[in-house]
């Protein structure tokens, strides 16, 4: 798979158990594309960082692993950061404005 950022986070954001991503506690899990900024990704030579909210806490413990297989080989580690988890409150009304 490409290291395209954009295209990382949207493989990631397509996953059951991801409700977005999260660009860390500083904005540091971003890469900088020419006009724009694509958050909850970074992606350097030697290893990709994916920052993640969990759809629910049952869904973290697996998480890693579910997003590093939907990413596919791309050459270099991925590390995967979940920073939150999502209020199930919320998440349900995102879902029923569909």
């Amino acid at each position: 798979m490409s290291t395209d950022a954009g295209r990382l986070a949207a493989v990631v954001t397509a996953l059951p158990g991801v409700a977005g991503l999260h660009g860390g506690r500083f904005g540091e899990i971003s890469t900088f594309a020419p006009g724009r900024r694509v958050r909850g990704v970074r992606v350097r030579d030697d290893l990709v960082t994916i920052g993640v909210v969990a759809r629910d806490a049952a869904a973290v413990p697996g998480l890693g692993d579910e997003v590093r297989a939907a990413l596919g080989p791309l050459g270099r580690p991925v590390d995967v950061w979940v920073g939150d988890v999502a209020d199930p409150a919320a998440t349900t009304r995102e879902e029923n404005k569909s």
